[in-house]
C-alpha cells in the first residue's frame, strides 16, 4: 500500500479563530472516505489561545541557572555533540540568550516542571517556534477531544469518513518495535518518559525517529501507521517560517521578540496533511 499526500495550504490560525471551519474550507472537495488528515498540535493550541506570554514571565534564579549554564555548556558542548547537532545548533545554544532564555525556562518551569525543563527545545510540548514576539505556545490537554471533534465535523459537513491524526514535531524514537518519547500523552503504545535522556539516547544510537501522533479518531490504526502517518506529515508540511525560532526571526530579518502577527501570516502554512493509500 503506497500513500499519496498533499499538505494543505491555509492562512496562519490566531487566537480564537474558528479552525473546525478553517479546515472544512482548506479540505473543500479534496477529501473522500478513508483519508488520513493530520493536523498540528500547535495550530490548534493556538486557535484555542492555548498561549502565553514570555514577556510578561518574571524568572527565577533557577530559571536563570538553566539558561546560563545548562543550556549553554552541557548543551551547548556535550549533550549536543552526542545527539549529533549541526554545528549552527551548536553555536546557538552556547550563545543561548540569558534574558529570553530564563523567561522560557520560567514558563516551562511553571507548566512542565524541572525535569521538561532540562530537555532541548519544545521541553514539555512547550513550543516557542512560528508564533510571534515573547509568545509561547502550550500543549493541548486533550488532544483526544480535539481530534473526536474535527472528525465529527467532517462527517456532518462534508459526508466523509475520515481518520483524523493531531500530531506534533517532538520525536518519538523507534527500536525494535518499542516506541518512546519525551511528550507526556502521545498514543497508548509509545512509551512517555520525562527529561533529556530518551532525547539523548536516541539521537546519540541514531534510532529511527519521527514526528509524535497524539490522539487518533475515526478508524483503529496501529502504533506504526499512526507514526508514519504523522512523519509523512511533518515532512510534507514543512517548518513554516523556520524550524527554530532562530531560523524565523533570521529568514524574517529581526530579532526573536520582534516577530509579528502580520510577519507570520505573509509566510506559507500548511497545518492540515492529507494523506491516502493507494495501490497504485
Amino acid at each position: 500500500m503506497r500513500l499519496r499526500y498533499k499538505a494543505v495550504k491555509s492562512r496562519y490560525w490566531r487566537p480564537e479563530d474558528d479552525y473546525v471551519t478553517l479546515i472544512l474550507n482548506a479540505l473543500g472537495k479534496l477529501v473522500r472516505d478513508g483519508d488520513i488528515v493530520v493536523v498540528s498540535e500547535k495550530a490548534v493550541a493556538t486557535a484555542k489561545g492555548n498561549i502565553i506570554d514570555e514577556g510578561s514571565v518574571k524568572p527565577g534564579l533557577l530559571a536563570y541557572l538553566l539558561s546560563r549554564f545548562w543550556m549553554r555548556f552541557f548543551w551547548g558542548y556535550l549533550f549536543g555533540r552526542l545527539c549529533r547537532f549541526r554545528k549552527e545548533t551548536l553555536e546557538r545554544l552556547r550563545n543561548y540568550p540569558i534574558e529570553e532564555g530564563s523567561r522560557h525556562k520560567q514558563v516551562v518551569l511553571d507548566n512542565a516542571g524541572f525535569v521538561q525543563a532540562l530537555t532541548y527545545g519544545s521541553e514539555g510540548g512547550i513550543d516557542i517556534s512560528n508564533l510571534p514576539y515573547s509568545y509561547a505556545c502550550l500543549p493541548l490537554e486533550n488532544p483526544e477531544e480535539e481530534t473526536q471533534h474535527i472528525r465529527d465535523q467532517i462527517s456532518k459537513h462534508v459526508g466523509k469518513k475520515v481518520t483524523i491524526i493531531i500530531a506534533d514535531t517532538d520525536s518519538t524514537f523507534s527500536f525494535r518495535g518499542v516506541h518512546f518519547t519525551t511528550r507526556s500523552n502521545a498514543i497508548e503504545g509509545i512509551k512517555s518518559f520525562k527529561g533529556p535522556i530518551p532525547f539523548i539516547f536516541g539521537r546519540m544510537l541514531r534510532l529511527e525517529q519521527r514526528a509524535t501522533p497524539l490522539a487518533v479518531a475515526g478508524s483503529e490504526i496501529s502504533v506504526e501507521d499512526a507514526l508514519r502517518f504523522s512523519e509523512v506529515a511533518h515532512h510534507a508540511r514543512g517548518y513554516g517560517g523556520g524550524r527554530t525560532v532562530w531560523d524565523v526571526a533570521q529568514k524574517l530579518g529581526v530579532g526573536v521578540s520582534e516577530i509579528s502577527w502580520e510577519m507570520l501570516e505573509r509566510v506559507n502554512h500548511y497545518p492540515i496533511v492529507l494523506i491516502r493509500r493507494t495501490t497504485d
